[in-house]
């Protein structure tokens, strides 16, 4: 028998992404696609809120969460979905810093987030990108046409994305972000498992986000 969550699922018709990359787009499209046969994946061109170069857990969820709420406020539709790559510096571990996508989907009334997994970008890429908040894949971009002699025939964002070519073509930017779409549907396939709202009625600061987090 079917669970809740996954009937749910089943039954979308239209799912709208904060975002026209296509990479993303394609990585939302993938992860739906195990729990229903005919999804209409939209997307639009909406503000994250935040820097164009997000830094920390908090900037980067934030910047997922109102992508979501502005796509699903676009048009008819039964989920919202927005992701936002940043940085993160992990002090537990040095002060390493690293790359992660956070994925929010809302239903309008629910909302659930999920991760990427987490890569290092080049040293050289990381200080512009922290102290001067340049965008880090235009950066790695200039530096991959630097160092490989190699200049993409798009920016890497919008095709493998920078995992993809870090990893040589193993981990494409679409695969990379579905990850983050699937932990964050977990929420909807078993809502009986998750009745606790992920943010509460809290206005999305960098201190609920913590908060939110924090209590898992």
């Amino acid at each position: 028998m079917d669970s809740p969550g996954s009937s749910i699922l089943s039954r979308l018709g239209t799912v709208r992404v904060g975002t026209l990359s296509r990479p993303k787009l394609e990585a939302v499209a993938l992860a739906l696609e195990a729990y229903a046969e005919a999804v209409e994946v939209c997307g639009h061109a909406v503000e994250s809120g935040v820097s164009e170069q997000p830094v920390g857990f908090a900037e980067i969820v934030r910047g997922a969460r109102t992508r979501a709420q502005r796509a699903y406020a676009a048009g008819s539709c039964e989920l919202g979905v927005g992701i936002e790559d940043g940085l993160v510096v992990l002090s537990e571990l040095g002060g390493e810093v690293l790359n992660v996508g956070a994925a929010v989907v809302t239903d309008g009334d629910r909302e659930a987030l999920g991760f990427t997994s987490l890569f290092a970008y080049p040293p050289a890429c990381v200080q512009p990108a922290l102290e001067d908040r340049a965008p880090i894949g235009e950066v790695f971009d200039a530096l991959w046409r630097a160092e490989k002699g190699e200049p993409a025939p798009e920016p890497s964002g919008r095709s493998l994305g920078n995992i993809g070519m870090l990893s040589l073509g193993v981990l494409p930017r679409s695969e990379y972000g579905r990850h983050a779409v699937v932990c964050a549907l977990v929420r909807f396939l078993h809502p009986e498992m998750y009745p606790s709202p992920l943010f509460g009625e809290e206005n999305c600061t960098a201190e609920t986000i913590d908060k939110a987090l924090s209590r898992g």
